[in-house]
């Protein structure tokens, strides 16, 4: 759907685009501030009290302010409370995880999550947009919230996602290679769907709320199932041509006996590798980066440091990013002690560069899907008219705007 454009040509087009702008500043003001008074709302944009009183009324009428209360105390009369309703529209993030995991948020338009829910599902063999297209609808009826309401849904894939040809590859979810995955989706929800690799996704997380900062960084992803990277470069995301920036995993490595790609010099089985040679029979690469920081086997760490900045040099001297960001299962499990050590074996090189631990609780990936969803859902407001349809943007969008 797309907001209505105004005739701006014609006096009543020029009326019709004033009460837009009117409508967009106030919501912008609700959003910043949270609650307001109508003579706050004056205050803060410079309009008339008539002006103040049509706009909020236009925002009661088309469902996306409602009245929470009345001040209390205070000199003169007792003046009504708005806030944005949160419950005027919803958005959903979804993480596919390989080889059989999915989580799934609901949230409102403030940016609470609603609802929240883990499984393990059997993936489809085909079919796998209307196959999420149920999972959401199913999700926001478990949380008793209305499908109409949907605005906007963010899926993360652990994958490459070519944003142009609408397909993902080097993943290994059944189904999720299917070209037309986004559109399909959005088809079957009649909604705005964007699509993003997990790690960009938890990037993002990372700028918002985490380590990242606004200076450029990288975030070196370690999962159990493979190497990858996001790149931020000072508040952009780089996501490259066919949407295959930072896979980082696939590098090769030269000039060493064990050589092969980065993952098979430092991915999860390569770990399991390295700690028993360390006499720790781990069954996770996880469970075998956690036992040697417990332990503290410093010389663990450091040989899993040295594999890793074959790769790592590459990404310094390419990017320069201010700090790099440790995170994913493996990483979160090395933690400082991981970090120091490839910050060490760095330091070795030409292109030094310091590497921190993830500060984002719990799931990065859906976080950062979050943060993109609630995103998405007031910039759309913002950008269209409340009595009109709501403009949402898409991929293009997104993809602009990270």
């Amino acid at each position: 759907m797309t907001a209505r454009t105004p005739d701006v040509t014609s006096p009543s087009g020029s009326s019709r685009l004033l009460r837009q702008i009117n409508e967009r500043a106030a919501l912008g003001c609700f959003f910043l501030r949270g609650t307001l008074t109508r003579p706050e709302l004056v205050e803060l944009t410079g309009f008339s009290k008539p002006t103040a009183s049509e706009v909020i009324r236009r925002l009661e009428a088309a469902g996306l302010v409602r009245a929470v209360g009345r001040t209390i105390g205070g000199p003169g009369p007792r003046a009504d409370v708005y806030a944005v309703d949160p419950d005027a529209r919803y958005g959903v993030a979804v993480s596919l995880r390989e080889p059989d995991s999915l989580g799934v948020a609901v949230v409102d338009l403030t940016g609470e999550i609603r609802h929240r829910s883990e499984s393990r599902p059997r993936f489809p063999e085909s079919g796998l947009a209307d196959w999420l297209a149920e999972q959401v609808r199913g999700e926001l009826g478990a949380a008793a919230l209305p499908v109409e309401r949907l605005a906007r849904v963010q899926v993360a894939v652990p994958g490459s996602y070519h944003a142009r040809h609408d397909v993902v590859t080097n993943v290994d979810i059944p189904g999720c290679r299917e070209p037309g995955l986004r559109a399909a989706t959005a088809a079957a929800l009649g909604t705005a769907v964007v699509v993003d690799n997990d790690v960009n996704l938890a990037t993002l997380a990372e700028r918002h709320h985490g380590a990242g900062g606004d200076c450029g960084f990288a975030l070196l992803w370690l999962g159990e199932r493979g190497i990858g990277l996001g790149i931020d470069l000072g508040g952009g995301l780089l996501h490259g041509h066919q949407g295959a920036a930072g896979e980082l995993g696939y590098l090769p490595v030269t000039g060493r006996a064990d050589g092969g790609t980065l993952q098979d010099l430092a991915g999860g089985p390569a770990v399991l590798a390295l700690a028993r040679e360390a006499g720790c029979d781990a069954e996770s690469a996880e469970a075998a980066v956690r036992w040697a920081v417990e332990a503290g086997d410093t010389g663990f760490l450091a040989a899993l440091a040295d594999r890793l900045t074959a790769g790592l040099t590459a990404v310094a001297a390419v990017v320069d990013p201010a700090v790099i960001v440790l995170a994913g299962e493996v990483g979160r499990a090395g933690g400082p002690a991981l970090a120091a050590a490839l910050s060490d074996a760095l330091a070795e090189t030409a292109f030094g560069c310091p590497v921190v631990p993830s500060t984002v609780a719990g799931d990065t990936v859906l976080s950062g899907a979050v943060s993109v969803v609630a995103a998405g859902l007031r910039d759309g407001l913002l950008g269209a008219s409340p009595g009109g349809s709501w403009a949402g943007g898409g991929q293009d969008q997104y993809q602009r705007q990270q």
